[in-house]
């Protein structure tokens, strides 16, 4: 255990955490010079929606040789919704890697992991990572990072915490801030720096076998794959344990594996204090334990933050269903939906009277990563409006609070405070970054902050960094007045025509193109007003054989709007649902016809 190093990196999102991670690959001479590999970037984001996004969505762990030390790193999501993967995986590390952007500073991410590192006792480095930004300030970065660990630590030593200085684009890490960001270098200085100040793993060589599973994985070959750090003992092909969760079951191991680089590699045994994975056992979870005949004391997992919004989830009900999705019954889902819950934690499942399911995650990424998934997995679903969960607490219905972190230019002061006042946001703290940009934290209520980081996207050019961070919950403040404008809903079924879509376009935006089938019901466009207006976009032009002067111009349409899923899920009112197929995102009212919708909003009347 001498030589073994076991290290989570851990950061706030796009402070370049996998970035470094790449040049600790690339310099490990994993890789011959010539392999694909050493020119591409994000080697650990295999997932699709982790190259599209640009973020780490699944924590992952590899290994690199260096002096004869093997270190085992884990990478983990930066991102607040997936804090879930970050709970779950960082007991297996003895230490972290903390990085820091030079310019943004400690964020409410940065917080969050670096209070758990703490709780769990693991030493830690920090790397102030883009020192080469022209806007990067070092000196103010470290004081805060030194007032972030005054507030967090509980113990004197973890005041004591050595800091590096990295470019991690280009692969270097420095001892000392350089004076020419071009002066050759690598990430040699940090390498020793984890093997000098990380602590090898304290676990017991000397008995019974025990493990933690702390994640799972998937080989269409070798079946369900456990993922831990062995807390005592050795473990060895063939060996048999018996598994603990809610009831006691014995098993065997079939295989045991290593990671070498960012593969595994087959090893017939494995001692404490590495991280392994091992095939044979069919029903575990995450959070069991595995352990040797006799020794039935499960080892403490652990605790994941609750879910703080929810979505109902169904299958689709639209005229159009079945027609582009290959997984369209309750059943399907339901399966798909409760697969996804042995992976990933930090998801709630219920199945609700209506037939249809509640599901609960930790933000709006969250969910709107799951439903992109099962979108690309051929899945047709129907999707209500995102809700928060409240809770009870002393008698007083309460909802979740975030911290909102915002930097953006100067420029528009105006506009983020305007947007937020509106939104029930109270401002904690404003200041300024640089010459240039503002920084401001706010508390604002969850359900406050949906669509709110879209909305200041367009407003700031695209300029603003948006963060939040769930803190408390909170007694229920305000309610909100409607923040957005009506909808304009197909009054007909068919398919879409120029003449029909121009008239909507006089009314406001549109989000189907001519040609597009559309059904009686369909939100096909939102109104200039705040009212709902019925319009029918599938009208033709009546023909004549009577020439005139304006009968024969040519009808000029502007663009549809097309959302994303993210961005359709912000739209979404109360009486509305997102259809969601492999091809396309189609919103809805939950009544179809005018009838149906003048009877709902007349039995509401009655009841309120």
């Amino acid at each position: 255990m001498l030589n073994i190093r076991n290290i989570a990196v851990i950061a706030h999102v796009d402070h370049g955490k996998t970035t470094l991670i790449d040049a600790f690959i690339k310099q490990s001479n994993i890789f011959r010079d010539n392999e694909d590999e050493m020119t591409e970037t994000c080697l650990l984001d295999s997932n699709e929606l982790e190259k599209e996004r640009g973020i780490t969505i699944l924590a992952k762990n590899i290994s690199v040789n260096y002096k004869g030390t093997k270190i085992n790193i884990i990478d983990t999501p930066g991102h607040s919704d997936f804090s879930g993967e970050v709970e779950r995986t960082l007991g297996m590390a003895d230490g972290a890697l903390l990085i820091v952007d030079a310019q943004e500073g400690p964020m409410p991410q940065t917080r969050f992991v670096l209070k758990k590192a703490f709780e769990l006792n693991l030493k830690v480095i920090v790397v102030i990572n883009k020192i080469d930004k022209p806007n990067a300030n070092i000196s103010a970065t470290e004081h805060k990072i030194g007032n972030l660990f005054l507030e967090l630590a509980n113990k004197d030593e973890q005041l004591e915490y050595p800091t590096l200085y990295a470019v991690g684009k280009s692969g270097k890490v420095f001892k000392t801030p350089p004076s020419d960001f071009n002066e050759p270098g690598n990430v040699i200085p940090l390498l020793d720096e984890v093997i000098n100040y990380i602590n090898a793993p304290k676990n017991e060589e000397d008995g019974p076998f025990k493990m933690l599973i702390s994640s799972l994985d998937y080989n269409s070959h070798l079946g369900r794959i456990m993922v831990g750090k062995i807390y005592r003992g050795a473990v060895k092909t063939g060996q048999k344990v018996i598994l603990i969760g809610d009831t006691i079951k014995a098993c065997q191991i079939d295989k045991v594996y290593l990671s070498v680089g960012l593969k595994r590699s087959e090893v017939s045994e494995a001692k404490a204090g590495d991280i392994v994975a091992l095939t044979g056992l069919t029903d575990a979870k995450i959070g069991q334990t595995l352990s040797t005949l006799g020794d039935s004391e499960p080892l403490p997992c652990a605790v994941i933050t609750e879910p703080t919004l929810h979505v109902t989830v169904g299958p689709n009900t639209s005229p159009l269903n079945g027609q582009e999705g290959e997984f369209t019954t309750a059943r399907q889902i339901e399966e798909r939906l409760a697969h996804e819950l042995e992976t990933n934690l930090s998801l709630k499942l219920e199945k609700l009277e209506s037939g249809k399911y509640k599901v609960s995650g930790k933000g709006e990424l969250h969910l709107a990563v799951l439903l992109e998934t099962l979108r690309r997995e051929g899945y047709e679903v129907e999707v209500g409006k995102p809700e928060v969960i409240y809770k009870t607490i002393n008698e007083n219905k309460c909802e979740p609070v975030e911290e909102v972190n915002i930097i953006a230019p100067q420029e528009f002061l105006g506009t983020i405070t305007q947007e937020i006042g509106k939104r029930l946001g109270h401002l904690i703290r404003m200041e300024p970054i640089n010459e240039q940009e503002m920084e401001f934290v706010y508390q604002m209520p969850t359900r406050t902050i949906l669509g709110l980081r879209s909305l200041l996207l367009t407003a700031t050019k695209g300029t603003v960094i948006f963060n939040s961070q769930f803190l408390e919950f909170q007694p229920v403040s305000a309610p909100l007045p409607k923040m957005r404008r009506g909808a304009l809903i197909a009054s007909n079924s068919g398919e879409a025509l120029s003449y029909g879509l121009q008239a909507a376009q006089e009314r406001g935006i549109t989000f189907v193109e001519a040609g597009e089938k559309i059904y009686e019901g369909q939100v096909i466009g939102m109104n200039s007003k705040e009212e709902d207006i019925e319009i029918n976009a599938a009208k033709g032009k009546k023909l004549t054989n009577m020439r005139s002067k304006s009968s024969d111009g040519v009808i000029q349409l502007v663009p549809a709007t097309k959302y994303s899923l993210e961005q359709c899920l912000d739209f979404l009112e109360s009486d509305e649902l997102l259809e969601i197929t492999p091809k396309s995102l189609r919103l809805r009212k939950k009544y179809l016809t005018s009838i149906e919708r003048r009877r709902h909003r007349e039995e509401l009347k009655n009841i309120y």
